[in-house]
């Protein structure tokens, strides 16, 4: 397939708006299937593992490849869950088309607004298809506003939706002035209704006031008050939908196919194809930049955008190829080394179907490639290329994992690394100070599906627990302590007394004053290794301390009893005798958070962030009315923010986490941390 006749296109949409089944509907209109498939019935051809037919949503991305006329039209079907944001983010950057799916019933939902603001940011060209026109009281006109008014001007109406006495019958195309009306088993082309007919030459209008200002000429044509072409107005509009200056808006019903032709017409006379708009950039073995055309002729590069993990076939790759051609059997370079292609398929939803080549623009899978993941670039050894991976939200909420039974102790491993493979917003962790094996994610429910995930496929019963956070212990004044530790009971004993000085300081470090060969030099590695076993476990809680200089300034030795044993004793016991009179404190993590939320409700995260013992950083304007707020926050504050942030920004907020050091704890917290982690001990 050339290049110009490829168009990949993302659906996406609010959770439950109706992407699948447009999936089905196009597949069908396509004549990729001869039946339509129902959520309902558990049996699309995107919605195939079994989580996703219990659940009866998308969980992961599935790739649809149909034929309609001499084109072929990657579709790419995205989980509309919050849960499943990494799999839009791992495709946007692929595709240079997108429908933005919205329930006519419902209008613009949270998730509507989160998609529309990702495709924005990364420049692709997007439809909104208002889907399920059919249902009752539907008023068209508040849904259009509805959508200009949250997701902007540049949404132009293409279509206007035609019926009488609340029943939705069909649609006028205000472009070319045709009317599609429903007669029951398909939409047949026929007169625009009398009635509806001012309205639809309204839209008409307007589409023609864009096309004029898209160029001098028909400016001038436009103000002479000439008529445009058809192939003027087509043409035109590309240009505006490529520039991101329109929208296209058009109406239908999945259920009933209605509008789906229209929509695959529109892929083609509208969208760009994988070499329109700006190459792809990238860089060489040696971190040089380097520009990337999509073009056969092109040496060879692919970028891996999803990652499955199949029980029959193994870890399959989804890449889409970004220069040049691939075959099975070439040599390709990646993450440093070359593998061979032995397999290379072209993919629908589950069924995958060999082929021999994958070129410039399409989209297809390879297997048997040993760690490759997605983010990683295959490209031509010769020609080395590496784009730049998608940068994934950080997990953000973390659980505990409980195995139920230990002898599922050696399957666990093996099963989180492929969960985490599919999901590259996954974290996990063992935490070696608690004993606690942490499994990190978006949510409460990213978590809970990711474990119904282990019990049912990977068949591990597990329960989880409350992540405990991790403390230190440190000093703020300066005290000596001595250390003796003498036993003889005959024959060789132990001899190792050492007075030693401890002090606040950057990190820990060791340090001697000795005079007079009071402890002998070569027993001074042993106090050392003492003092920093002592920093394992501090007096107040057993947390680790940090921050402490040791000193040795004095001792005593025996020529016969004193060895290392004794002397390194001798470090831990100064260590004990010391700490106290030290003023030891505890410390506590201290996260840098940056939340993305729209402005409406800054006032009220701010408000709460208060009561969380945050320190504002900055509060900076990003695009379409969202402001972006960084701060400084204990831990021990966002052990479980992601839900009260959903809650305070109506699911419409979310943020990212990161570790920058440790602070003092507040007096009054320091009584309620000690108690617990004793208790703990």
């Amino acid at each position: 397939m050339k290049v110009e006749n490829i168009r990949n296109v993302a659906i996406l949409g609010h959770q439950s708006s109706g992407k699948t089944t447009l999936v089905e509907s196009l597949a069908f209109k396509s004549k990729l299937i001869s039946q339509k498939g129902e959520v309902e019935k558990k049996n699309t051809i995107s919605d195939y593992t079994s989580e996703e037919q219990k659940r009866g949503t998308s969980i992961q991305t599935a790739v649809i490849p149909l034929y309609y006329k001499e084109h072929k039209i990657n579709l790419l079907d995205i989980p509309g869950n919050d849960d499943f944001i990494s799999e839009a983010i791992g495709v946007i950057g692929t595709v240079k088309g997108a429908v933005l799916v919205v329930d006519a019933s419902i209008g613009v939902q949270v998730g509507t607004v989160k998609h529309y603001k990702l495709l924005k940011r990364k420049g692709v060209p997007t439809f909104i298809f208002v889907n399920k026109m059919d249902k009752e009281d539907v008023n068209f006109d508040e849904v259009l506003e509805d959508i200009r008014e949250k997701l902007g001007k540049e949404v132009i109406s293409f279509c206007y939706p035609l019926g009488h006495e609340k029943k939705f019958d069909g649609f006028a195309n205000a472009v070319d002035l045709k009317a599609h009306i429903y007669n029951g088993k398909e939409c047949v082309e026929a007169e625009i209704y009398p009635d509806k007919r001012n309205k639809v030459l309204e839209l008409h209008n307007t589409i023609v006031e864009e096309v004029a200002k898209t160029d001098d000429t028909l400016l001038e044509k436009f103000f002479n008050g000439e008529e445009f072409t058809m192939e003027e107005i087509r043409s035109s509009l590309r240009v505006g939908v490529l520039s991101g200056e329109l929208t296209p808006l058009i109406v239908g019903s999945a259920t009933k196919d209605i509008g789906v032709e229209t929509l695959l017409n529109m892929f083609i006379n509208y969208l760009p194809n994988p070499s329109d708009l700006k190459p792809l950039a990238a860089h060489d073995e040696f971190g040089n930049e380097k520009i990337v055309p999509t073009k056969e002729e092109e040496p060879f590069s692919a970028y891996v955008f999803k990652t499955v993990v199949d029980p029959y076939t193994g870890i399959i790759n989804i890449i889409k190829v970004c220069s040049g051609v691939l075959h099975v059997g070439d040599e390709v370079y990646v993450n440093g080394g070359t593998q061979k292609v032995s397999m290379l398929y072209s993919m629908t939803g589950k069924n995958l179907e060999g082929i021999n080549e994958l070129s410039a623009g399409d989209i297809g899978a390879v297997t048997r490639l040993e760690n490759v993941k997605s983010g990683d670039t295959l490209s031509a050894p010769k020609n080395i290329t590496i784009f730049k991976p998608a940068k994934y939200p950080t997990a953000v909420i973390f659980k505990a994992i409980i195995l139920e039974n230990k002898n599922d102790e050696s399957k666990l491993g093996p099963a989180l690394a492929k969960l985490q493979l599919e999901d590259p917003s996954l974290e996990v962790k063992r935490n070696n100070e608690t004993k606690q094996l942490l499994l990190g994610g978006l949510s409460e429910s990213h978590i809970a599906y990711v474990i119904e995930k282990l019990k049912n496929i990977y068949k591990i019963s597990l329960t989880t627990e409350k992540m405990k956070v991790i403390y230190r212990e440190s000093i703020k004044g300066t005290a000596e302590g001595d250390g003796r530790y003498v036993k003889q009971s005959g024959g060789s004993g132990f001899y190792g007394v050492v007075k030693m000085r401890f002090e606040p300081a950057e990190e820990n470090s060791f340090a001697e004053e000795v005079f007079g060969g009071a402890v002998p030099k070569n027993y001074f590695p042993a106090v050392e290794k003492g003092f920093f076993e002592a920093l394992n476990s501090g007096l107040l809680a057993g947390f680790p301390v940090i921050g402490v200089r040791g000193v040795l300034v004095d001792g005593k030795y025996h020529p016969v009893d004193s060895n290392e044993q004794a002397f390194k004793m001798a470090g831990i016991l100064a260590f004990k005798d010391a700490y106290l009179k030290c003023r030891p404190i505890i410390l506590e993590p201290i996260m840098k958070i940056k939340i993305n939320a729209d402005t409406a409700y800054t006032g009220n995260i701010l408000s709460d962030l208060n009561t969380r013992r945050a320190r504002i950083q900055n509060i900076e304007e990003k695009e379409h009315g969202t402001q972006e707020i960084e701060a400084l926050i204990p831990e021990a504050e966002i052990v479980d923010y992601v839900t009260k942030l959903k809650s305070l920004t109506k699911a419409s907020g979310f943020f990212n986490r990161e570790f920058v050091g440790y602070e003092e704890l507040p007096e009054f917290l320091k009584d309620k941390v000690i108690a617990e982690n004793k208790v703990e001990q």
